[in-house]
């Protein structure tokens, strides 16, 4: 069952009585790696209701106090679903009983963390890079902020934010908000943020660690360890750039700051969106900005997620696929048209592995997936991405092109900001967008594109001009006779952008054809793929020696996705191991072995892949 009328993954009843401001005072404990303190919740009823419900999972409640009289009040905490619980307060009849309009509450929540918390991940300090101290970071998307604190876990509640946050004195505390000033308290730091623009509750965060910085443009600073400072700055040296040209696209940037941070390896995704603070993989610094893609993705987030959201996870893809397609643009402006679409047929190929892998028939891989009942975590995939930029793309391309499309992108992010919207929202205001187009728009098979599992039922005609030397590669490696003299030399790949190798090893994995293993050993003595830093290329090439059983790879394998946690990487290398049966009971091992040390969601996911919840 639904969770709650308006979100199947919330107990919160938003409709009835809502957070407007959560205020944050909170002390990070690194030896019993809980935050505790208390959140103080803005409130504001709605409906005829006298309770507010929130999310919780795993927070330790010790007191809920009405902030306007000092008074105690009654709250319940349901059981755990495996998700998390209803957190339900009682709401105080008015103080002056002659004014039943009063609707307007302020309570503070004394608690403290689980220090198993599914949003936050504690490291120890050899997990870091510098190896002296430890370091904390969150991440809530989709529904770990109610690991974090009390809140109504549900994208469609916007609120605003501030903070107090107590830290040891040798540590940086970033958060996804502007820093207004730091304080010293003995051998502590205070640091205060706010963020004045409503956020939903997951695109809360927050950094604690012995971080350096750098400024790299007007707007922005990288932070990160000492040990990726210097790499870190050089890798995402456009960024001022990409957000201009982003600007051109969606209209005014309005988070004031864009600052990145480099985590260290065990954050579980290539960025996350997190406001005036972009969270980055490590696994970007390939040393020629050529990855650099992921922060135009996290840039279009500033507009195509936080200002317009999606009100909850079955419509991510206007989250996601939005993004994908204005990162896409971003790029196109950059590196030219032919890229953006080369991109695209990239994305297409990630795709048609990912459906292949979930199932065709799997209502996951609908564009709006039915997720009653389902964690979102576990509908997770490349589906909203991927299907989502094929429709804008096909619906741009039928409605005259980008001249045409894009006009219309810049006016529905200027209607719906500070919003939250479903599906039919969006699809709503194309038609009043475009009155002279009806036609051309009922035309569309709508249904197909949104409720119909598998592939899009419309591929767009991608230009594939810069694929053509990467498929007559990968061709020639097929065809190519063993017993005759190699005709490769490491200039094959060296007139090749890094898109492109990517590309060329990515179609011989797809590939129905088998390489051998004097193949894949000559491939290495020429490319030499083991020494290259692109965590992309090293990715397909080892799934590529998986393919074709070469067994003393798997070490190599099982350290890459295990040195770094990105899911990426790390399911599928996983899965493919499980597939190969000799090899199957290592995978576990090493599973078993380092999942300690993997954030939540990706030691979940991998345990799945693995078969070890059946």
């Amino acid at each position: 069952m639904a969770l709650s009328e308006n979100d199947p993954n919330s107990f919160s009843r938003p409709d009835l009585a809502v957070v407007t401001h959560i205020h944050l005072e909170l002390n990070v404990d690194f030896n019993r790696k809980v935050l505790s303190g208390k959140a103080i919740l803005h409130i504001e009823k709605k409906g005829a209701t006298n309770t507010v419900i929130l999310d919780n999972r795993d927070l330790i409640i010790l007191s809920v106090i009405n902030v306007d009289n000092g008074s105690t009040l009654n709250y319940k905490i349901e059981n755990d679903i495996g998700y998390g619980s209803k957190f339900i307060i009682e709401l105080p009849t008015p103080i002056d009983a002659s004014n039943e309009n009063d609707t307007r509450y302020k309570f503070e929540i004394n608690y403290e963390t689980s220090s198993d918390a599914t949003g936050l991940q504690w490291l120890t300090p050899e997990q870091t890079a510098g190896g002296k101290y430890p370091y904390l970071f969150s991440q809530c998307e989709a529904i770990h902020a109610r690991s974090v604190l009390p809140c109504q876990d549900t994208p469609s509640v916007k609120f605003t934010y501030s903070a107090m946050i107590s830290a040891p004195e040798e540590m940086i505390v970033l958060m996804s908000a502007i820093l207004d000033d730091v304080t010293y308290s003995e051998t502590r730091k205070i640091y205060r943020f706010h963020q004045p623009i409503p956020i939903p509750s997951y695109l809360i965060a927050i950094a604690v660690g012995v971080l350096v910085s750098k400024k790299i443009g007007p707007r922005t600073t990288v932070w990160a360890e000492h040990e990726y400072i210097v790499r870190s700055a050089y890798e995402f040296a456009e960024t001022e750039t990409m957000l201009q040209i982003a600007e051109q696209i969606c209209g005014p940037y309005l988070w004031g700051v864009y600052d990145l941070l480099v985590l260290p390896p065990s954050f579980p995704f290539g960025g996350m969106e997190n406001p005036c603070l972009t969270f980055v993989t490590p696994t970007l610094l390939a040393g020629d900005r050529s990855l650099a893609n992921v922060v135009a993705h996290e840039i279009a987030h500033s507009w195509t997620g936080n200002l317009v959201t999606n009100a909850n996870f079955e419509h991510f893809w206007l989250n996601e696929g939005f993004t994908m397609f204005v990162e896409r643009k971003i790029n196109g402006r950059m590196f030219g048209e032919k890229y953006r679409q080369f991109s695209a047929l990239n994305g297409l190929k990630s795709l048609e592995e990912c459906i292949e892998t979930l199932g065709k028939s799997n209502q996951i891989t609908n564009l709006v997936p039915n997720l009653i009942g389902i964690n979102p975590d576990d509908s997770f995939s490349v589906v909203p991405y991927e299907k989502g930029h094929t429709f804008l793309f096909y619906l741009e391309q039928l409605l005259g092109g980008s001249d045409v499309f894009e006009p219309f992108l810049k006016s529905y992010l200027n209607t719906y900001k500070y919003k939250s919207i479903i599906t039919n929202n969006w699809k709503e205001y194309l038609y009043k967008y475009f009155p002279n187009k009806i036609e051309l728009l009922d035309s569309v098979d709508w249904n197909a594109w949104f409720n119909t599992p598998g592939m899009p039922p419309v591929i767009p005609n991608y230009d594939k001009s810069l694929a053509i030397a990467c498929t007559e590669l990968a061709q020639k490696w097929i065809s190519w006779e063993e017993t005759t003299t190699s005709p490769f030399d490491k200039n094959d790949i060296q007139n090749l952008t890094a898109i492109q190798t990517i590309t060329f090893l990515a179609e011989l994995r797809a590939s129905s054809t088998i390489l051998s293993l004097k193949k894949l050993e000559t491939m290495q003595d020429t490319y030499d793929f083991n020494s290259i830093k692109n965590a992309e290329i090293r990715f397909l090439w080892l799934r590529l020696c998986i393919k074709s059983r070469w067994a003393s790879k798997v070490s190599d394998a099982l350290d890459f996705a295990t040195e770094q946690g990105r899911l990426k990487f790390v399911r599928p290398i996983f899965r493919d191991l499980y597939k190969w049966e000799e090899m199957r009971q290592t995978a576990v091992d090493t599973y078993l072995k380092n999942k300690n040390k993997m954030m939540y969601v990706t030691a979940h996911m991998v345990a799945k892949d693995l078969h070890l919840n059946d």
